[in-house]
Order: C-alpha cells, then structure tokens, then sequence
C-alpha cells in the first residue's frame, strides 16, 4: 500500500440474503478506523462485485454472508478476481460459516473468515497486518 493512500474496502452482500445489519456495522467501523469503505448494498451478484472491486482499485473485498452459500459465493468472486487479473486483491468473508468450512474457504484463497460477534477492532486488524 502506498504511504498516506487510504486502504479501499469493498464491502459486499452477494446472493438473495437480505440481512445487512453486520454488514452495515464493519462497513462503518472500518470506516471509523480510517479505511475508505465501499458498500454495495443487497443481493450482488458475484460478477457485480468483481467489476465494482476492479472499477474501484480496492485492496480488500469482504463479503457478508448468511445465506449457507460462503462456498460457492466465496469461490466466483476469487475466480472472478483472477479473471480480472485483480488476484491480489484480499478477500475475507463474515457471517455465519460452520467451523468445519473454514478450511475449505481457505484452501480456495479466503484469507480470513470473521464469525458474526468479532470485533471490528479485529477485522481492522487483520486487513492492516495483512496488506
């Protein structure tokens, strides 16, 4: 990242769940805490969220998920990344995700699963240790 440049955050809702309440809370935490934040609103599609993280150089996509669907969601926005040649862009998923998926979101390229409840102290955290 280069120094003084705010870190872009593309905050997404992908699929037919319409809960955004968490995501409505990281968004304006990781705002607080210094980062530029772009929300999406509801019901994205996966490609709608590739394009709007290319269009908007964003260094971390997150993805709210609470639909049961984190894995395929998860995997056509890092295929859609790497189509895009945006591959080093940082994707990190919260919502509700068993543990026994966590590794499998990992294994395809999710670099942290934040489960509902942690801390957006934590989120912020993680995305500046990560980058």
């Amino acid at each position: 990242m280069n120094e003084g440049k705010k870190m872009r955050v593309l905050m997404a809702k992908p699929g037919l769940d319409g809960h955004e309440r968490g995501a409505h809370v990281v968004a304006h935490g990781l705002r607080d805490a210094g980062f530029e934040v772009i929300y999406t609103g509801l019901r994205q599609t996966t490609a709608q969220i590739v394009n709007t993280a290319v269009q908007e150089d964003v260094d971390v996509v997150g993805l709210s998920i609470l639909s049961g669907a984190h894995l395929s969601l998860s995997q056509k926005v890092i295929d859609g990344l790497k189509n895009a040649g945006a591959e080093d862009v940082m994707v990190i998923i919260g919502g509700i995700v068993p543990d026994e998926d966590i590794p499998s979101l990992k294994k395809m390229g999710v670099r942290e699963v934040f489960t509902a409840g942690t801390p957006v102290s934590e989120i912020a955290n993680f995305i500046t240790r990560s980058t």
